[in-house]
């Protein structure tokens, strides 16, 4: 798992790797710079544009030195480039101050400004390296900072941030003023991933990001106790269940969904095709009595279980024998549909997966909430989050800490789908889920996650190792869809066919 370290966690590993490497501050950030440069160079040795001019606006502190290096190094790599140190406050750091000269021996155009000048900050096809600010911001920018900021944006330049846009703080967004953060082309990240960058709101100003390793010392980063992580494919392919020679169908479980209802049968599809490739041994699937033809017709390698009503679910069926239930895809909002999900929650002594109208249900019943039983999985996009947690969230930051908060007081595992899906523990710990596409916002790609889950669980993995599985292999395979017939026209379907070529990637590890 790669953490997401906090500000204060980031200063401490770079005084501890100072005084443990030993290495100077100032060599430090010249390594953190020149494995951005290095990044920089890499992408204009294909891009069209070969060396167009770029302006670096550094700020007064260690970022702004890390952008005053990055100038030096791209003027000796042929760039024609200038550097603007914005005078935010009265005196550089140190290292700040060092860079500055060297950018300026080094024959760099370098220009200070103290308050907003006349005409035009950013030149007709220049390229904007964004190095004002990393993450020891603490609140929104204001005067000359915000200014900047707002010049920059207004110039429509492509922009590469250094660390975080600025004016991004590393963690809450919830009350900073959108127009006095950096919107980036790309961002390039120090070391390790921030919350800010994992977060929907932030979406528009950091652009596509990626992690700049600068050298901080690892075993310091790994004895930090990050609440929040991001899964990388080693970590599951170290999850995958084994598969012994001599395995039969019973050793691999035996999965339960109830879903579907008259109108809604192709939930009940998806989330049974989705289940009988997550490697479970058997799958039997409750549906409406006039919806057992489809079932069987659409997924003939589960068993069928018919309710006595024709069009919806009303009754529980036999839970006997099973080692995991998923409730919820297609289900209703009926009365006695809800009475089913109540049931479930009461009664089943395995683990259970809630989604789509099972967590309508329990919206609706806020006191089931007591009823889950220790380790359910509830997977609610934002909206249902919003309605189980009472309230709308006023930021994706809100929402994540409120997500955090509910899966801790009742002891469940809650994945918060979207892109970056965050899988939040009842020990207060969130991991990200890198993979996905956004050819996978369509109708039913939440019904077959609840299926793969389902089909986890039921084979005996833990909740925690079902979710870190289940959502990861899930993405993937809607990525291999997405190669195979791009986002616009891949469907749910799509993605369930690529599973088995996402389970034989990760085996192949």
């Amino acid at each position: 798992m790669r953490p997401v370290l906090t500000s204060d966690d980031l200063r401490k590993a770079d005084a501890w790797t100072i005084a443990n490497e030993p290495i100077t501050s100032l060599a430090l950030m010249e390594r953190a710079a020149t494995a951005c440069t290095g990044r920089i160079l890499e992408y204009f040795a294909s891009h069209p544009d070969g060396k167009p001019p770029i302006v670096v606006f550094a700020g007064m502190g260690n970022n702004g030195g890390d952008g005053l290096v990055i100038a030096r190094q791209l003027k000796a790599a042929g760039f024609p480039v200038r550097a603007v140190r914005v005078k935010h406050r009265a005196t550089a750091s140190a290292d700040n101050e060092t860079n500055w000269r060297a950018a300026q021996e080094a024959g760099v155009p370098c220009s200070e400004i103290d308050t907003a000048p006349d005409g035009a900050w950013v030149n007709d096809g220049e390229l904007v390296v964004d190095a004002l600010f990393g993450t020891g911001l603490r609140g929104p920018l204001t005067g000359l900072a915000a200014d900047v900021v707002r010049a920059i944006n207004d110039s429509h330049a492509p922009v590469i941030a250094i660390d975080l846009p600025s004016g991004l703080v590393a963690e809450d967004n919830s009350d900073n003023d959108p127009a006095a953060i950096v919107q980036a082309r790309s961002t390039l990240t120090l070391q390790v991933p921030k919350l800010a960058l994992l977060l929907a709101d932030n979406a528009r100003y950091v652009g596509e990001w990626e992690v700049v390793p600068i050298g901080l010392d690892e075993e310091f980063i790994a004895k930090i106790p990050a609440l929040y992580h991001v899964i990388e494919a080693a970590d599951i392919a170290a999850l995958l269940p084994s598969r012994e020679r001599f395995a039969h169908k019973g050793t691999f479980g035996h999965a339960m969904l109830i879903t579907g209802s008259t109108g809604k049968m192709g939930a009940a599809v998806l989330s049974t095709r989705a289940a009988t490739r997550s490697g479970a041994g058997l799958v039997t699937v409750h549906v409406p009595a006039d919806g057992l033809s489809i079932l069987q017709s659409a997924a003939p390698e589960a068993m069928g279980s018919a309710d006595l009503d024709p069009d919806r679910i009303t009754a529980l069926p036999v839970l006997e024998g099973m080692t995991a239930i998923g409730i919820g895809p297609g289900l209703g909002a009926a009365e006695d549909s809800q009475q089913v999900v109540k049931k479930v929650l009461q009664f089943a002594v395995c683990p259970i997966v809630v989604d789509a109208d099972g967590l309508n249900a329990i919206a609706a019943n806020p006191t089931w909430g007591a009823f889950l039983p220790s380790g359910t999985i509830l997977t609610p996009h934002p909206k249902e989050f919003d309605r189980l947690a009472g309230t709308p969230s006023t930021s994706s930051y809100d929402r994540l800490q409120r997500c955090r908060e509910l899966a801790q007081r009742w002891r469940c595992h809650i994945v918060l789908k979207g892109a970056w899906t965050a899988i939040c523990d009842p020990n207060g710990k969130v991991f990200f889920n890198p993979t996905g596409n956004p050819g996978m916002a369509k109708g039913g790609s939440g019904d077959a996650l609840t299926g793969l889950l389902t089909g986890l669980l039921a084979q005996g993995l833990d909740p925690l190792r079902a979710c870190l599985v289940g959502v990861y292999v899930h993405g993937l395979a809607g990525d291999l869809a997405a190669e195979r017939q791009g986002m616009d026209g891949m469907t749910v379907s799509d993605l369930i066919e690529s599973l088995p070529a996402a389970w034989q990637q990760l085996r192949d590890l």
